[in-house]
């Protein structure tokens, strides 16, 4: 059985930090915490986990932190968490069987992040991680904001789940070390431009956010994913600009640098369905809704559009195009997913009612 070291950076987290480990104290061998400058309680509780806490200074540099807290590792892999995630028990059932099993010719594996959930616990928006990484690889953090951790050799996938469970916003944070780092003339690298952009974008400063995507774009440095990314939020800075020409232009850019990704081609659908554009947006849903995810990819995914999104706007289309049966259909394949999703429940009892009364409804399955 391998050995595993828990590194985390924090800095004020009494308020989750307990939670955090109590849902993997059991999992991890030592918990090493770099404190960045805490003035409440979160060391005294770091230290009821028996939890080896160092000082860093904060420095606005995210990397240099978590490569501080790495160096103080002395098990065969380490494990990284914030404050704000944790593992619910079937996940933590899942990295024992893990610990147990794993290979030692592995040197990192992968665990999916849920960045977000409905109310009923299922996942709307996730990334995937390298979560456990063998230590004699030192491998390294880079980047001072959005950073990302650069592994070779070879790679796990597991299914394993880290939920991402915030309590603070940190809303412009990120935005103003980026904006210092712009004051002190500093060039941002071509991930930094992204990430940047994407700040913006969340503080819905559009006009800067689309100079930075396109400055992200036309470097042509950018990763596969970001680059989809990207386009995806050029169309939406321009539509919430009222700029409907070029949105459209950015969601076909996306088409270049790989096959079309669901969230496009809701976009797309959407973009026909407001001008009554019917056949064209059942094109573009129907095709979302012959999709999966690739099984490689390490963007940002957002599960609605490969479900239960699609056939829900494909039963609006159907049923604007009076083929109500295709409504129902559709809206029955979205309630597979949403069962309880509001719009899912008036679309049923229309559709109901409306082929009940052309008798093509069948009855017997009321």
């Amino acid at each position: 059985m391998i050995t595993i070291s828990l590194c985390m950076i924090v800095k004020n987290e009494e308020s989750v930090l307990a939670r955090c480990l109590d849902s993997v104290r059991h999992l991890v061998d030592e918990i090493i915490i770099v404190d960045t400058g805490s003035t409440d309680r979160t060391k005294e509780i770091a230290q009821g986990y028996g939890a080896r806490i160092i000082d860093f200074p904060w420095n606005d540099d995210f990397s240099a932190a978590r490569n501080f807290a790495f160096s103080h590792a002395t098990m065969d892999y380490i494990f990284w968490l914030d404050a704000d995630d944790v593992l619910l028990s079937e996940d933590q059932e899942k990295f024992l069987s893990l610990k147990c099993t794993l290979p030692s010719d592995i040197d990192s594996v992968t665990m999916i992040y849920s960045l977000a959930r409905d109310e009923r616990g299922t996942t709307i928006s996730s990334v995937r991680r390298n979560r456990l990484v063998k230590r004699s690889n030192h491998f390294r953090w880079h980047g001072m904001v959005h950073e990302y951790l650069e592994v070779w050799g070879k790679i796990l996938n597991s299914d394993i789940t880290v939920l991402h469970q915030p309590i603070h916003n940190h809303s412009d944070r990120n935005l103003k070390i980026y904006e210092k780092q712009l004051a002190q003339g500093k060039e941002l690298s071509p991930r930094d431009l992204f990430y940047f952009a994407n700040e913006l974008f969340d503080q819905q400063q559009y006009e800067r956010a689309i100079s930075y995507y396109e400055q992200f774009l036309q470097t042509k440095k950018g990763w596969v994913e970001d680059c989809i990314a990207a386009c995806g939020r050029l169309a939406d800075c321009f539509y919430a600009l009222g700029d409907e020409k070029q949105a459209l232009r950015y969601v076909y850019q996306s088409f270049e640098y790989d096959t079309p990704r669901a969230e496009c081609c809701c976009r797309l659908g959407y973009y026909f369905l407001k001008k009554k554009k019917h056949r064209l947006a059942v094109f573009w849903y129907n095709l979302a809704t012959q999709l999966t995810i690739p099984s490689d990819s390490w963007g940002f995914i957002h599960h609605a559009c490969w479900t239960w999104l699609p056939h829900l706007q494909l039963c609006v289309c159907y049923f604007y195009l009076g083929e109500y049966e295709l409504a129902y259909k559709h809206n029955e394949k979205a309630k597979e997913y949403v069962p309880d999703h509001p719009d899912v429940l008036h679309n049923q009892c229309l559709l109901e009612s409306i082929l009940s009364i052309h008798s093509t409804f069948p009855q017997t399955d009321q």
